[in-house]
């Protein structure tokens, strides 16, 4: 089993999350404005229908885990996994994973363990998650500025729990592409079409968002009460 030294701690490969609190909105963006923004990390987004791609922005409280408790948001695209051949439609779905473009967090271990373990683009921001209703709400700030202000509604449940095919997350640091894998379990779901609204502030990840078009309608939405999740070791692409 591999490990590796964090601020002094040992932690053991797979990392697991044990429970969290899991809010995501799905947004159709230009493809040709998608592929521009994540263009350094050598990987082509999947489009699901002709020039559209998905940008999926989540926030998440991690109540307990490997990683102790934080609050995070997360900025991804889905993208075609490397060797796939380029295709068009819903189907690529089926060979989707997420690149990772941009993840704030609001506390420091996670933030060096994201890093150095995974290449995750961590960094240090002021997240306040207002999860006690059931409308789901974010409000980012990053450097003193609004970067967003996320609210997700309440959608159908889903019955039981559900264990989502193993994902590949995907991140670039240090001039590094890395694939991670990533697997999740949900207790506590709802979905529905659309059910997210958002407003953007004047923080460079903002104007990143309003150039793919946001904000818009949502393709659809999620909450998750209790998600758990596992993160094995990352490999170079």
């Amino acid at each position: 089993m591999a490990s590796h030294l964090i601020q002094g701690r040992t932690l053991d490969m797979p990392v697991r999350v044990r429970d969290a609190e899991v809010c995501s909105a799905f947004y159709p963006v230009r493809a040709d404005a998608a592929r521009a923004v994540i263009a350094y990390s050598g990987l082509d987004v999947a489009e699901v229908l002709p020039g559209k791609a998905v940008c999926v922005l989540v926030f998440a409280d991690y109540r307990d885990g490997d990683l102790d408790a934080y609050h995070e948001f997360g900025m991804a695209f889905l993208v075609r996994r490397p060797g796939v051949p380029a295709s068009v439609g819903p189907g690529e779905l089926r060979h989707a994973g997420v690149f990772v473009h941009w993840l704030p967090v609001d506390q420091t271990f996670t933030l060096e363990a994201g890093r150095s373990l995974w290449g995750f683009p961590k960094e240090l921001a002021d997240i306040e998650l207002r999860l006690r209703s059931p409308y789901k709400r974010c409000i980012l700030r990053k450097d003193g500025r609004l970067v967003l202000d996320l609210l997700v509604k309440p959608g159908v449940p889903v019955p039981g729990a559900s264990v989502m095919a193993p994902l590949d997350a995907y991140t670039h640091r240090d001039g590094l592409t890395r694939v991670v894998p990533w697997t999740v379990r949900a207790r506590g779901a709802q979905v529905r079409p659309s059910g997210a609204l958002i407003r953007l502030g004047n923080h460079p990840i903002a104007k990143e968002l309003s150039e793919l078009g946001l904000p818009k309608r949502a393709m659809f939405s999620s909450t998750v009460a209790h998600a758990a999740m596992c993160f094995g070791e990352a490999r170079r692409l």
